[in-house]
Formats: C-alpha cells, structure tokens, sequence
C-alpha cells in the first residue's frame, strides 16, 4: 500500500514541475516585445538584426503611410507615406530595446533626410516607431546618445506607433534566399545577390565612414 501511495506521491510531483516549467515557459514567451525601425532597405536591416542575440524574428514590412495593406510598388513609387521597416521581436531578457537601438543608430546613416545610401526617396528614410511614453523615452535618450557619439546632427524621427503591413514572401529572408532570380548582375542566387546589392549600394562602406568600429553590422 506505502508503494503505490509513494508511486502516486511522486506523479504527482513530476505533474506539478512539468505544469509549472510549461506556465514558466508559457510566461517567457508572452514577455517577448518588439520595435519596428525603418533603416533603409529592409532587406539588410533584416539581415543585421536577425544577427543580434535576443531577437526572436525580424519580419520586413511597410508602416507610417496612408493606404492600407500597400504592396512594395505602392511604397517604393513614392506618395503612399509608408517607410519600408523591419519588426524586431526580441526578448528582454537577453536583449534590451536601448541596446538595439544603439545598434540601430550605428548600422544607418542617420543624418540623411533623403534616404538611405543608394535608395532615395521617402520609402528609404529611417524612423523609429514608438509604442508609448516609455519606448519614446528610450528612443529619445539613444538617438541623444547617439548625436553626441556622432557629432552631427541626427534627423531621424521618433514616431508614433503605426499599423505594420508585412511585406510580400519574397522579401521575407532575401539575404540568405537559395532562389535564382534575374539581376543586373544576371541571373543569380538571391543570398549572392544580396551581397552584390550591398556592396555596391554603398552601405557599409558609408556607415564605417560615420561610426568607425563602433558600426555593428558593417560587412553583413
């Protein structure tokens, strides 16, 4: 009778410690936040942040503009409003949002108005959206910290939280696609191509310019 009591009594322990690990992995999850920052081509925004340590997903998309669910040609042809952006969902636990948008800072060009690199025009300028008085507070103090590293003045802008589109599948990942696609530079992999198109864009080579070794993501 001690045997089958002692057999009960031990279920239900190993009950209660896989209940508890899934309420304690159920709870880890549902703290993870996000942030969305335009920075240029959401492709190599993208590709920068899934790098980072903490972040979850980082999902290429449209926000800030005036026409709902907007395709990339709406965007990129200008007079829709819409930045391109990327979603980062990160944890908190192992990354912070000052940390990321320290990063954020230092992977752009943050004192031109008029786009990003090669990309000009509306679609490619940076922005940070903000979810409330707290994020606006941490954004504020990064992009301060930031124009005080730089010495320049910093003209991106710290917006209000706006519906996020996300973009087509084919934009999702393009830096590490497999797919053959027709280029400029013919008609090769995606993850080739995307190397190419950074390179010549100038990206990295403008960020080290501005931030030196204190550039993140330079050669990505």
């Amino acid at each position: 009778m001690s045997r089958i009591t002692n057999l009960k009594s031990a279920m239900l322990a190993i009950l209660i410690v896989v209940g508890a690990l899934a309420q304690g992995h159920r709870a880890h999850a549902a703290e993870l936040k996000s942030i969305v920052v335009a920075g240029g081509c959401f492709w190599c925004v993208e590709a920068d942040f899934e790098k980072v340590k903490g972040v979850k997903a980082a999902v290429s998309g449209y926000a800030g503009g005036t026409i709902a669910n907007p395709t990339y040609k709406q965007v990129t042809r200008g007079g829709s409003g819409h930045y391109e952006v990327v979603k980062i969902t990160y944890d908190p636990g192992q990354v912070s949002l000052d940390n990321l948008l320290h990063s954020f800072f230092r992977s752009v060009d943050p004192t031109d108005a008029g786009g990003q690199f090669c990309d000009r025009g509306d679609s490619y300028r940076t922005a940070i959206f903000v979810d409330g008085a707290k994020e606006r507070a941490v954004a504020e103090a990064a992009k301060a910290d930031a124009m005080a590293a730089l010495g320049q003045t910093i003209v991106t802008p710290i917006l209000d939280a706006a519906p996020f589109y996300e973009a087509e599948g084919y934009h999702q990942d393009y830096y590490k696609g497999q797919k053959r696609v027709l280029t400029r530079f013919g008609p090769i992999k995606q993850s080739k191509a995307y190397k190419r198109y950074r390179l010549s864009c100038g990206r990295d080579a403008r960020v080290k310019e501005l931030w030196g070794d204190a550039a993140p993501f330079a050669g990505s």
